[in-house]
């Protein structure tokens, strides 16, 4: 029974371990924020505005001493979702277990996991760093390390949960996860770390982190065919007999996408629901869960928000006896049909991934993004329509005044603004203590490793004792391996919305084709910008889709640009609006650097849109910042969106407004 937690320092966030401890959580999930993910230090350009927001900053060895300060990890399953740099965290962590006096032996029971499943991250969740087969080099050593030397560890965990919050379909979640599976043990097993007669060991440590949404007939029968799947692929691919080795071992958070800021209580009731799809059916449950809180659409929830969470699955397991019985769905014929289709349909699009090379190759091609954009463009449409019904949003929209709301500002957690300022400090502290001789030897050591072939963990854990930071250690390998960028699957998606006479789309495009015909010089152009380091696009893919079909030129370069980056890219194109995409907190920073860049460059009427997770207080900011529209997760209306954005550009070109007939 997990939270998934971490925020501000190390310091405050291993306050908050021991305080969910004492409370009866039985592990510990650890979120970082976006700058150790994805290999920066908190004083890197990129870093601003991002550092302890979605998760603690852990910047070096010492940070890892203070998070975990009084816990003694012999006792810990510890959960750390991390990717790219998960060798480096993986590291520290042991490093730090060593210094609270395990010698190898007590090293070697360590238990916990890391995510380390770069291909989602291609995907759906943008923390990626290096291209594709260097990425998988790093798992496979990480992996080959830990089954050599701390064996009850989980080295991946293949994570299908951000394929459905990307719009994957239950075929897709399960065909993509599985394919990335076989993609990791085809180069473990190439790499010749592993003799054959261990096989079996490597196959007992890969676990799987899934989704479970609200349909919850179709969730348990997902879950019943991923276990009848892995049987197969483990038992015919790669010979595993022991039926131990083979079970499939999961865990899962429960749908984030579905949780809604409009009537956010109604929350409670889903992540129940999407909770018992995991628990109920004994063949097909979950070895860990962790639960969102009722008001992440809103923001950063509070302890508070979390034990409320945690509470579900204690009076589940300890009240309730829903843990007591055999799995009460055996033998339903609707369980063994729906199983049955699934499986079928998720071999046959496993067979299609393999036969273009496999994952990897499906992701540098673009295939895989382009199929999730396509389908989370259909479900979008599908909730504009009416078709899939979401309750307090597009149906039963009418409510009783909310109590839990009745001060946003205080219903959430808010990061301290100077808090960043105080992480830096102490960065630059630890740099100018530390034997720089020692680290820069580390860091030499790890680029010889990359550029041959032989284990890069025992690099890593020299890099960790010697003092090198999260982003030297990332800018080494950046050096041998070179940067990814993902492709964006925008242009490759189909149409998902019809235009027909009278339709909302069509009265957009012929406003859009108005407005560029009384301006002049072309399309109107939108520039859909991702400043920062959050790399959650599918917001931003979704807008720049629907912009697209209602008749825009979209300029859109994927995540992770600087202020100053957009601005060149909305200057250098002549765009008529520029929209920005955060969900990490970080816009009250950067924002305003747009809108002061824009102003420098000459274009300070070139209006700026935001959409996000942006707490109301903040989009007033914003607003009187200059900012002209603000828009969340309430907004759900794509189409509607894009026709605001036409307004905005007549307002700021001084143009009438314009009344459509549908």
């Amino acid at each position: 029974m997990r939270t998934y937690a971490g925020h501000s320092t190390a310091e405050a966030s291993n306050e908050l371990y021991r305080r969910n401890l004492a409370k009866g959580q039985t592990g510990l999930s650890v979120a970082f924020d976006l700058p150790t993910q994805t290999g920066y230090d908190p004083d890197h350009v990129l870093a601003r505005g991002e550092v302890g927001r979605v998760g603690v900053p852990v910047s070096h060895l010492g940070d890892m001493r203070r998070l975990f300060q009084d816990i003694p990890l012999e006792q810990m399953n510890t959960s750390m979702t991390i990717n790219a740099t998960a060798m480096w965290l993986l590291a520290l962590y042991q490093v730090v277990a060593e210094e609270q006096g395990l010698d190898e032996e007590a090293i070697a029971k360590l238990s916990g996991t890391t995510q380390n499943d770069i291909v989602k991250e291609y995907l759906s969740r943008g923390t990626h760093v290096f291209p594709p087969g260097p990425s998988l080099r790093l798992t496979t050593d990480m992996i080959t390390y830990t089954v050599n030397h701390i064996p009850k560890w989980n080295p991946i965990n293949i994570c299908s949960y951000h394929l459905q919050e990307a719009g994957a379909t239950p075929v897709q979640e399960i065909s993509y996860a599985m394919s990335t599976a076989i993609a990791v043990l085809d180069a473990v097993f190439a790499s010749g770390q592993v003799p054959d007669e261990r096989r079996g060991e490597v196959v007992a440590r890969i676990s799987f982190f899934v989704n479970a949404g609200v349909r919850f007939v179709e969730e348990m029968c997902k879950m019943r065919a991923f276990g009848r799947i892995w049987d197969k692929v483990t038992r015919e691919r790669y010979g595993i007999e022991n039926p131990k080795q083979r079970r499939f071992r999961y865990g899962v958070q429960v749908n984030s996408l579905g949780l809604t800021e409009a009537q956010p209580e109604n929350n409670v009731q889903r992540i129940v629901l999407e909770m018992l799809a995991v628990t109920l059916s004994k063949d097909a449950r979950a070895r860990a869960v962790q639960l969102p809180a009722w008001n992440e659409a809103l923001g950063l929830p509070r302890p508070w928000d979390q034990q409320w969470s945690l509470r579900i699955q204690q009076v589940l397991a300890h009240e309730s006896d829903l843990l007591e019985y055999e799995d009460i769905f055996a033998g339903s014929h609707v369980i063994e049909a729906k199983v049955d289709a699934l499986v079928t349909d998720c071999l046959a699009e496993i067979d299609r991934i393999q036969e273009m090379g496999g994952a990897m190759a499906a992701v540098e091609s673009g295939y895989l993004k382009s199929q999730l954009v396509s389908a989370h463009a259909e479900r979008r449409a599908r909730i504009e329509s009416g078709e899939e019904k979401i309750v307090g949003v597009n149906c039963f929209e009418g409510t009783e005044p909310n109590p839990l709301t009745a001060d946003l500002d205080t219903a959430i957690m808010t990061v301290d603004p100077a808090n960043e300022d105080r992480v830096v400090r102490s960065l630059h502290d630890w740099r100018d203590n530390r034997d720089e001789v020692r680290a820069q030897d580390a860091l030499s050591a790890l680029k010889k490793a990359a550029a041959g072939d032989t284990n890069l963990f025992p690099a890593t854990l020299e890099c960790a004792r010697a003092g090198v930071t999260t982003g030297e250690w990332a800018w080494a390998l950046r050096d041998v391996f070179g940067e990814f960028r993902a492709p964006t699957g925008v242009s490759g998606a189909p149409v998902a919305v019809t235009a027909e006479t009278g339709s909302p789309l069509a009265v957009v495009r012929e406003k859009v084709a108005r407005t560029a015909a009384e301006l002049g010089g072309g399309r109107l152009r939108l520039l859909v910008g991702k400043p920062g380091l959050d790399g959650h696009s599918n917001g931003a893919e979704q807008i720049a889709v629907r912009a697209r079909d209602a008749g825009f030129e979209v300029v859109y370069q994927g995540i992770r640009l600087t202020p100053e980056q957009i601005v060149a890219a909305a200057v250098a194109e002549d765009v008529h609006c520029v929209g920005l995409s955060i969900l990490s907190g970080s816009h009250a920073a950067l924002v305003p650097d747009v809108l002061e860049r824009l102003r420098r460059a000459g274009a300070p009427d070139l209006p700026v849109i935001v959409g996000g997770i942006i707490p109301s207080a903040d989009a007033a900011e914003l607003r009187r910042a200059g900012v002209a529209a603000v828009f969340t997760p309430k907004d759900f209306g794509i189409t509607e969106i894009i026709g605001r954005i036409v307004d905005e550009i007549r307002t700021a070109n001084k143009l009438d407004p314009l009344e459509v007939p549908a």
